[in-house]
């Protein structure tokens, strides 16, 4: 982090760095690699990955429907008629 002539501190974004520039290359270099060695392997994978993907977001993307909500906080615990 350094200041700007107004004093105020100016943070770099890490990807705009030499490092991550460098680092965003070789990650590249290394995917494009794999998948051109290894792309028969990872086609032949790939139903396995839509068979595991399904029972995953049933369960993390079931949450707001409101089927676990805690006991006492719903209308149906109100007793019924008059007081």
């Amino acid at each position: 982090m350094t200041d700007d002539p107004d004093g105020k501190p100016v943070v770099r974004r890490w990807l705009a760095s030499r490092a991550g520039v460098v680092t965003a290359a070789f990650l590249a270099a290394t995917a494009f690699l794999v998948a051109s060695g290894h792309g028969a392997h990872l086609l032949g994978a790939l139903p396995y990955a839509l068979l595991l993907a399904c029972p995953l977001l049933h369960v993390f993307l079931h949450r707001g429907h409101g089927h676990h909500a805690p006991q006492g906080h719903g209308r149906d615990d109100r007793p019924e008629g008059p007081r």
